[in-house]
């Protein structure tokens, strides 16, 4: 079985450095060759809609477009259900490719054999 990252990003422009961190690393990651799960909760989930990873700045990082494209061409991406509720942003709203889960699936993913769980 290949080795999984699972990455969870706690924060959205409210904290630009770990937010970017964690895209960093997934993208970084699904670049190795990981099997690679980056989960957007609190404000990070709003970067699942389209256009929004567009308006996020940090100066000298790597766009968060690049970043988010790159996880979502080789990964999964997925919004929180109890961050998405509070915002109001349902299955239609999210970028292609993007998913919508809650606790369970995380915990099923983290539990899974050469997993490695990373939270910014």
């Amino acid at each position: 079985m290949a080795r999984s990252l699972v990455i969870k990003a706690t924060t959205g422009a409210d904290g630009a450095e770990r937010c970017n961190q964690a895209f960093t690393v997934a993208a970084a990651a699904v670049a190795s060759g990981l099997r690679v799960s980056l989960w957007l909760t609190g404000e990070s989930a709003w970067f699942a809609l389209p256009g929004r990873a567009k308006e996020f700045e940090l100066p000298h990082a790597t766009p968060l477009t690049d970043l988010l494209g790159a996880v979502l061409a080789g990964g999964q991406v997925t919004v929180c259900t109890q961050c998405a509720a509070r915002r109001e942003i349902g299955p239609d709203d999210v970028l292609p490719g993007v998913r919508i889960a809650g606790a369970p699936t995380f915990v099923e993913e983290i539990s899974l054999p050469e997993t490695q769980a990373l939270v910014y």
